[in-house]
């Protein structure tokens, strides 16, 4: 394992290692530091990520809790919350804030491989903005979840009360009502409705 303490780069809640860590060195690093949250680029640069305020932790939950509920319709497939890294095909290692991975998707990966990070990218995935975040850089992610593989993709930004859609094989990404109610599912999560006015509660 690389000297933790003294990394290559340490600039901007950033970490650089030569040569860069494997998977299984990036999963020690997250076992030994469990009290930080980190991302890895594709260039394999690792990003430490500003924890969760009260406000987002809770959105967060009622996001959860209201997709894990429409699971329970048919218990298909896997829910992950905010706390899932996944190692995606361009190489970054990421968490959405939710995340939903089909059954068929799913079974392509070794039982084991589950345990760490798992080698698949997620069919559906929910980012929430926190009032730090860049609407531009969030937008540029969602696009990144896309390229990787996602199939559904929402971004919600409960600061102005926008949600923004982001299909596979579609170009851009649509905002829709301000304030928007409810965002509805299509493809993997076809049948999911997201009640938004429990998200916005949280704001108030």
């Amino acid at each position: 394992m690389p000297q933790l303490e003294k990394p290559l780069l340490f600039e901007n809640h950033t970490i650089t290692f030569a040569p860069p860590l494997s998977d299984d060195e990036f999963f020690e690093l997250c076992v030994r530091y469990d009290d930080m949250n980190f991302e890895v680029t594709k260039e394999g640069t690792i990003r430490m990520m500003t924890p969760s305020g009260n406000e987002s932790s809770e959105a967060n939950a009622e996001i959860i809790y209201q997709l894990h509920a429409w699971w329970h319709t048919h218990k298909r497939g896997r829910v992950y919350d905010s706390n899932t890294l996944f190692i995606l095909p361009d190489g970054s290692k990421k968490g959405p804030d939710a995340a939903y991975i089909t059954a068929e998707r799913l079974a392509t990966v070794p039982r084991e491989a589950l345990r760490k990070f798992a080698p698949v990218c997620p069919n559906f995935v929910i980012e929430l903005m926190s009032a730090t975040d860049s609407l531009t850089e969030a937008i540029d992610k969602m696009h990144e979840w896309s390229h990787n593989g996602v199939e559904v993709g929402w971004l919600i930004d409960p600061y102005r009360r926008k949600s923004y859609y982001f299909i596979a094989a579609a170009a851009g990404a649509a905002a829709i009502g301000t304030p928007a109610s409810e965002m509805e599912g299509s493809g993997p999560v076809e049948g999911f409705v997201l009640d938004l006015t429990e998200v916005w509660r949280v704001y108030e």
